[in-house]
């Protein structure tokens, strides 16, 4: 399973990127609004960090702004992945991009119907929001294995992009069920890292390192 960041802040991007974890970004206009920087200026910055697929949002919510706003963000780079809101003229714009070469990220997902749509109108990837679905009550691991098993059935080429992902557990079960990709926000990354036995270990060791005799 592929990993991503989830975060527009350059510090937290080269931090995860110098640590070999990650293979591309994600980002969204309120976590770009957190960078502070122009959305476009960002984006650039982060490509030059990370060599891998960047998605960028689009604001618009009507075909043709959506259009608009989508081609002049793959322009900037050819690892810029337009990423569009799941709502009718979104899909309608993701046919067309798909027709033009454009990869896309079709984002708000919270149903297997939605995220069967973003596939038939050919999204590179889809972002079902699991952690806004179990706020909700529901269980949005299980949405994840639907959508996977789906796509699986007709073998559509577009991803399963395990979307607000709030803690480890969320990470291991997508990777279990088989999401191809998991974006994830640094702090979630630095859990991911951890483990007590690991601390209690290492320092054990470092203690034991003292004792062994000087040459």
């Amino acid at each position: 399973m592929k990993l991503f960041i989830d975060s527009g802040d350059m510090d937290e991007i080269r931090e995860a990127q110098a640590m070999g974890a990650i293979d591309g970004v994600t980002t969204n206009p309120s976590l770009l609004a957190k960078a502070g920087r122009p959305t476009k200026e960002t984006l650039l910055a982060i490509c030059e960090i990370v060599d891998g697929p960047i998605s960028g949002e689009v604001l618009a919510t009507d075909f043709e702004g959506i259009l608009a706003e989508g081609r002049e963000l793959a322009a900037l780079h050819p690892n810029i992945v337009v990423k569009v809101p799941l709502i009718e003229e979104g899909l309608k714009a993701v046919k067309t991009f798909t027709d033009e070469g454009i990869k896309t990220n079709v984002t708000l997902c919270f149903s297997a119907p939605q995220a069967l749509l973003a596939a038939k109108a050919g999204a590179t990837y889809i972002s079902p929001f699991v952690g806004r679905v179990d706020d909700t009550g529901g269980d949005g691991m299980e949405l994840i294995e639907q959508i996977v098993s789906i796509y699986d059935n007709y073998d559509f080429d577009t991803q399963v992009l395990t979307a607000s992902v709030r803690h480890p557990t969320h990470f291991i079960q997508a990777a279990l069920i088989g999401s191809h990709v998991a974006t994830v926000p640094f702090k979630v990354i630095r859990q991911l890292l951890k483990h007590p036995l690991t601390d209690i270990g290492l320092a054990r060791f470092l203690e034991d390192a003292k004792k062994i005799p000087a040459s």
